[in-house]
């Protein structure tokens, strides 16, 4: 989950930048979390205090109601009905990571991130976004090559990830569908050699930076195990008391011990 929120935090300054290059500093003044680290820690409260999706996201907007939501999110939170909007948009994705960190089997996994989709994100295109990157960092956690990785992304989801991240990146525009984004940010994860790797590569896209970024950072974070020392401590100054909380609380729930038995060894071949 601090994977994702990382990459959010490093991706937020170069949104709509159009960015074509790994080669730029990582943090600056500029550097915010945004509303995928909102919408990420509002799914994770909902988890581990058993409160329904749609309560958390409408409490968290109105906590950060200027971090650069979508209008189709605010009018959503502003109506009377929690009814979902049809949105095939890749804010299903980017809020996923808790989903694959508190459910212990990829059945699991893969029903929840379902149903912390749909109570916005009801299209066939932004479950399968949600569902895909839940499921990548799921079977990153419990030890997965990523060639077994790409392997089922491609055939459970149809998700085309044959293209490198130099040969996507030229013609790449900014795009924020799930059908769009979501395969990119899992190819930034697949090519990279380590964390700051990944992120650097979904920024590098010149797309829906904050996005991707957080996405693949998330990914990653399952991968390698950990977010660098100097990129988390830079990645929690700019959260306030409320999300870093949270974060901590997650934490002592995700990193607690594996039951015997989780069924860790059939992602390793």
């Amino acid at each position: 989950m601090l994977g994702a929120i990382a990459g959010d935090v490093i991706g937020s300054r170069f949104e709509h930048a159009g960015i074509k290059s790994k080669d730029f500093e990582l943090f600056n003044r500029q550097s915010v979390f945004t509303d995928d680290t909102v919408h990420t820690v509002a799914l994770a409260d909902s988890l581990l205090h058993k409160v329904p999706y749609q309560e958390k996201l409408r409490e968290y907007y109105h906590h950060y109601p200027n971090v650069g939501y979508g209008g189709r999110f605010r009018a959503w939170v502003r109506s009377t009905t929690a009814a979902p909007y049809g949105s095939y948009g890749n804010g299903s994705a980017m809020r996923v990571s808790p989903v694959a960190w508190l459910f212990d089997t990829l059945d699991d996994v893969l029903s929840e991130a379902l149903r912390s989709a749909e109570v916005t994100h009801n299209h066939p295109e932004g479950l399968l976004g949600a569902q895909a990157v839940a499921a990548a960092i799921f079977m990153a956690r419990k030890g997965a090559r990523k060639s077994l990785i790409r392997a089922y992304i491609e055939d459970s989801f149809n998700y085309d990830l044959s293209a490198t991240i130099d040969a996507i990146r030229p013609d790449y525009n900014y795009d924020v569908s799930c059908q769009g984004s979501v395969p990119q940010a899992i190819m930034a994860f697949l090519e990279a050699k380590d964390f700051e790797d990944a992120v650097r590569n979904a920024v590098s896209l010149g797309g829906d930076s904050d996005t991707q970024a957080c996405i693949a950072g998330g990914i990653a974070e399952a991968y390698f195990g950990r977010v660098p020392d100097h990129i988390a401590a830079q990645t929690l100054s700019c959260l306030d008391e409320r999300l870093s909380s949270v974060l901590n609380l997650f934490y002592e729930k995700a990193l607690k011990p594996e039951s015997a038995g989780s069924g860790a060894s059939i992602f390793v071949s």
